[in-house]
């Protein structure tokens, strides 16, 4: 029997990479990616495990769903910090430079 290549296998890899470059985007798209990195890791891992002999790229499965993991982590965590600076400080503020530095000078107590 021949092994052929584990379907989705460089995609979830390449996703898992991209949600953790993408974290920065408020949080959002990194997300976003790497729950569907996820989504596709949980797939392409059944069915490997269904017939471990039928296939390969099983590696790329496991490190992009690690990526996808830690994009998932970083991006729950910028996420969470643009919603605090933006009820701490205001939506308005992040418009402003000059009342964004005012706001957090406020809150710093200087």
């Amino acid at each position: 029997m021949e092994q052929q290549k584990l379907p989705n296998s460089t995609l979830i890899l390449v996703l898992g990479i991209i949600s953790i470059l993408t974290c920065c985007c408020y949080g959002l798209v990194g997300l976003v990616v790497g729950i569907i990195a996820l989504i596709l890791a949980s797939k392409a891992t059944k069915l490997y495990l269904e017939n471990t002999e039928l296939y390969t790229g099983y590696s790329n499965v496991k490190t992009g769903k690690i990526l996808a993991i830690v994009g998932i982590v970083l991006s729950a965590i910028y996420l969470l910090m643009m919603v605090w600076v933006i009820m701490t400080l205001g939506w308005d503020a992040m418009q402003d430079q000059e009342l964004l530095q005012e706001r957090m000078q406020e809150f710093m107590g200087q």
